[in-house]
């Protein structure tokens, strides 16, 4: 019996292929990947993360995007729920330039490619100094902040206060779960 093999598509490819597309793909070097639907909290935690990053940069050279424009990473395309870059932004561009904080909300489905995958991939972009992975059903990050070529790795939790001196901003991580009661298992 004979099987065709799938080629796999290139970056320049998927990025020709998915102008065509309604809906929004990551590219894991090998195909796309449909972004799919999330959860109220994640949702939520995007939402005050955007509303955070607006109201501090304001009035800097740097500017939060996400989710719906990617970066590139190697041979990779991906929709972070948040970022930062101080590179300046065309109106009309679907891919950040020089992103310096990337920011994931890891749900179960995502935790392996969000930890491992992702990690590696922002860690191989030297423009990024810092990767943000947030909690969606605790309070909590694990914060990755470049040091030369290598990523410190620490936790913060509620009590905790996200600082982030690449983009001189800090922002109490209770601040991003506003509205949403764990504790209680519902919104509040």
């Amino acid at each position: 019996m004979t099987v065709a093999l799938r080629q796999p598509m290139t970056l320049a490819e998927f990025l020709a292929w998915e102008e065509r597309q309604e809906i929004r793909y990551e590219f894991d070097g090998f195909e796309p990947v449909a972004m799919t639907g999330g959860t109220y909290a994640h949702d939520r935690i995007t939402f005050h993360l955007q509303r955070a990053l607006n109201t501090r940069l304001a009035g800097t050279p740097c500017q939060p995007a996400g989710p719906n424009v990617k970066i590139l990473t190697p041979g990779k395309a991906r929709y972070p729920d948040g970022l930062v870059t101080c590179s300046p932004i065309k109106p009309d561009a679907t891919v950040i330039e020089n992103p310096v904080v990337v920011f994931e909300v890891v749900s179960e489905d995502t935790a392996r490619i969000d930890r491992i995958e992702k990690l590696r991939e922002y860690h191989a972009v030297p423009s990024i100094r810092r990767y943000v992975i947030l909690e969606q059903k605790s309070v909590a990050a694990t914060v990755f902040e470049r040091h030369g070529k290598n990523w410190t790795a620490y936790a913060i939790t509620e009590e905790d206060t996200l600082r982030m001196p690449e983009i001189e901003i800090e922002i109490p991580l209770i601040e991003l779960y506003e509205s949403l009661d764990f504790a209680a298992g519902q919104i509040a």
